[in-house]
């Protein structure tokens, strides 16, 4: 690697959850390299706040579902010929794919066969456990390194001959269970008695269209039992406008917050949650906060994916402890009087509300709370791969591939 100028990575990420675990890589390699690190490629708004210069708007790849996606597969065509042509331009010493599957994996691909001196690396590892199991071998043949958020992951894909590395949940050090409840009140002029319930819609425009006409009737269902509530809704940039339209004529006091320290706050502050199902269920329980977790897609995609999903859960607290802690309605269940119901349990009965509380604790841990952050993990395994194709060293500090950050667990 350069000297001088340290290392060049090219990231990929292509929605706000693979934006957030950019931006961490990216500060915990600056940190253990003493900022002798460059970057390129396509991020949102937490990555450019890191140093990166987006190459497009990290918005036009937030698509999910099939018909979600075909419209935009000309654009979207057209950006992976341009990410391509910018790797092969610059030649960094890695490029790495933050999740978003459809799109960086056949970046991977591309870049496999037109340039198989750059190394490759795949961060968050597809749920070959839950779904199209065959991946794994798909991902051997392409990448070098696999990056795992989940710690029961890497023989799934180490068996296939491909490195893996499990390296802890980014969730851990979100920050989500370090808000400020009073502040929060204070600041928006909450009374002591409302009730504050979180909506937290997704954070692609089709999760947002689908879920907040649901969400609404569950609210107006649950204001005649509790007349004092007050809704906080969470946003990103990307659907920020369309939820605020949506909700200029919900009938009780909305509060609309963007960026995660308000977030935070608003999760401290609030009694329960309503949330589309994702990444956002993790900061959820990371913060203690009770939720019902509801997702909705068009019939069509769920009729292809029920087809080849192999586990009974879609959320990860509820996979990891094989048990339904918290409520999933989803598609024909995502109905305003079962999330009004279930939501409402949460509000009133206190039982209910501890029972969750108490649930996602174990699940912290097995996500790597209390170990080295995951985002220094990543990076110490992505630096390490590139000082060992270049016969060069990290810096001192960062350990070797095979060293855990966890007691009693192995890693590649």
């Amino acid at each position: 690697m350069n000297e001088t100028r340290g290392p060049l990575l090219f990231l990929i990420a292509g929605e706000p959850s693979g934006d957030a675990l950019g931006a961490r890589f990216m500060a915990a390699c600056k940190r253990l390299t003493g900022g002798r690190v460059r970057f390129a490629g396509i991020g949102g708004e937490r990555m450019i706040a890191e140093g990166l210069e987006s190459l497009f708007p990290m918005g036009e790849l937030t698509l999910f579902g099939v018909f979600e996606l075909l419209p935009h597969l000309p654009n979207l065509l057209r950006r992976m010929d341009q990410t391509v042509e910018e790797v092969l331009r610059l030649r960094p010493d890695a490029v790495i794919g933050i999740d978003s599957p459809g799109f960086t994996v056949r970046i991977a691909k591309r870049l496999r066969q037109q340039a198989p001196d750059i190394a490759l690396v795949h961060y968050v590892a597809p749920t070959v456990w839950a779904w199209k199991p065959k991946r794994a071998a798909k991902y051997a043949a392409i990448y070098d390194h696999l990056l795992a958020i989940l710690p029961f992951e890497p023989p799934y894909f180490e068996r296939e001959g491909l490195a893996c590395s499990f390296v802890g949940h980014s969730v851990v050090e979100s920050g989500a269970g370090q808000g400020d409840a009073a502040r929060f009140r204070a600041e928006h002029g909450i009374a002591d008695d409302a009730r504050v319930v979180a909506v937290l819609p997704g954070s692609r425009k089709g999760e947002v269209s689908r879920l907040l006409p649901d969400f609404r009737a569950t609210v107006e269902r649950l204001l005649s039992t509790h007349p004092n509530l007050v809704v906080v809704v969470p946003t990103v940039a990307t659907v920020r406008d369309r939820v605020a339209a949506a909700l200029a004529d919900w009938p009780l006091r909305t509060i609309l917050v963007e960026g995660d320290s308000a977030k935070y706050d608003a999760f401290a502050a609030a009694e329960a949650a309503l949330a589309a199902s994702g990444t956002v269920a993790l900061e959820l329980a990371q913060a203690r906060l009770p939720a019902v977790i509801a997702y909705r897609l068009n019939p069509v995609t769920v009729a292809l994916y029920r087809r080849l999903i192999r586990v009974k859960y879609v959320n990860l607290v509820n996979l990891m402890l094989d048990r339904m802690l918290v409520p999933e309605l989803l598609q024909e269940e995502c109905r305003p009087d079962r999330l009004a119901a279930e939501l409402g349990r949460l509000l009133d009965d206190p039982a209910a509300r501890a029972a969750q509380v108490d649930g996602v604790a174990e699940v912290a841990r097995w996500l790597g709370q209390g170990g080295t952050p995951p985002s220094e993990r990543a990076a110490r395994v992505v630096l390490d791969l590139v000082a060992m194709r270049q016969g060069d060293h990290v810096a001192d500090q960062a350990p070797r591939l095979s060293e855990s950050p966890f007691k009693g667990e192995e890693t590649s």
